[in-house]
């Protein structure tokens, strides 16, 4: 896989600052791993110091930067970052195999599932069981197993050893990485005569179109009605989303997350690293839950939350800033009773 520095500069909608438009490159990596026959990027000025010391062939840079390493080809790009998935998007396509419509002759598809031979692929070992409807395009990996009654919208991709429960419904060009299970029985028990009893789960999982969904994600089915995960949003890998949870529109759920059962998520809200939230709280449009941040009560205004439980990100560093000055103050207070004993003794 090879792309020229003029086709490079047209698939990106940028503008040649230097290089010789006729150079090849062969590959994309980071700046610091970077060599002659690679592309790259600085999105971040964090990295200006690797972007000086780099040896990439051709790197790509935002409107302020103006010059570079001597010898090392420009691209100017409004988003760099951005801009980079496109050339990546095209070195990617050479990497991936080759996934061909049809049906394996080791996959068990059962009798009457509604499905596109011409543009469904069902890999060795998956199992697909009565009622399922899949949509033109979808690709279902090996040992992945739709279970019955379930619907996955058109251009899926499901990733080997997904498991997809009865009923669930998946829109369109949903992505689910390995592993991942949508539709599990919720958390739900009651203690009945010192025995935890469990509560039946008969409700469904829906994912909105555009959700992709990490590696050993867990989305819990229902107790009643529907689990939900909104158009655009991003899971990333091994989140817990309990039953009842409903995450609006291009929210971002970043790994080891947890979500408690019939909490909201409404829409654009970023859950940090191992963020998490209480059950039956609400999270409001616009709200960035700060890494291994819990959201304890209802959080209405956008802005970003820190700590357990969460508040305002400004308040929780204020009051961290506090305690740290706390073992002088706890001094203090010591040499001053000392004081007052010592004036007490005259």
């Amino acid at each position: 896989m090879e792309i020229r520095l003029d086709e490079l500069v047209s698939l990106l909608g940028g503008e040649l600052l230097s290089g010789d438009p006729a150079a090849v490159f062969t590959g994309v990596a980071s700046l610091d791993e970077a060599g002659p026959a690679d592309a790259s990027f600085l999105g971040n000025e964090k990295y200006a110091a690797d972007f000086i010391a780099t040896r990439a062939g051709v790197v790509v840079v935002s409107p302020g930067v103006t010059e570079g390493p001597t010898g090392v080809a420009l691209v100017r790009c409004e988003n760099p970052t951005f801009a980079f998935s496109n050339v990546v998007a095209r070195f990617a396509a050479g990497f991936e195999s080759e996934v061909l419509p049809g049906l394996h002759p080791q996959a068990i598809v059962a009798e009457g599932v509604e499905f596109d031979s011409a543009t469904v692929s069902i890999g060795p070992g998956a199992v697909v069981e009565e009622g399922v409807v899949i949509g033109k395009g979808t690709r279902i990996g090996a040992g992945t197993v739709v279970c019955r009654d379930a619907v996955l919208g058109e251009d899926c991709w499901l990733y080997a050893n997904v498991t997809v429960r009865e009923r669930c419904v998946l829109g369109s060009r949903v992505i689910v990485q390995p592993g991942a299970v949508i539709g599990s029985d919720g958390y739900g028990y009651e203690q009945v005569e010192g025995r935890h009893v469990k509560i039946p789960q008969v409700g469904i999982v829906v994912v909105g179109d555009d959700v992709e969904i990490g590696a050993n994600a867990t989305i819990d089915r229902a107790r009643f009605g529907k689990t939900v995960i909104g158009e655009g949003s991003k899971i990333d890998n091994l989140v817990q989303i309990a039953h009842n949870v409903r995450i609006g529109k291009h929210c971002l759920v970043v790994a080891q997350c947890g979500i408690a059962g019939s909490s909201e998520l409404k829409d654009y809200v970023v859950l940090a690293g191992q963020a998490g939230s209480v059950g039956h709280v609400t999270i409001g449009t616009g709200v960035v839950l700060a890494a291994r941040s819990v959201a304890a009560k209802d959080l209405d205004v956008p802005g970003e939350y820190f700590g357990f439980p969460a508040r305002p990100k400004r308040d929780e560093l204020k009051g961290q800033a506090a305690l740290r000055k706390l073992p002088e103050l706890l001094k203090e207070v010591q040499r001053m009773r000392k004081e007052i004993e010592e004036i007490k003794k005259r």
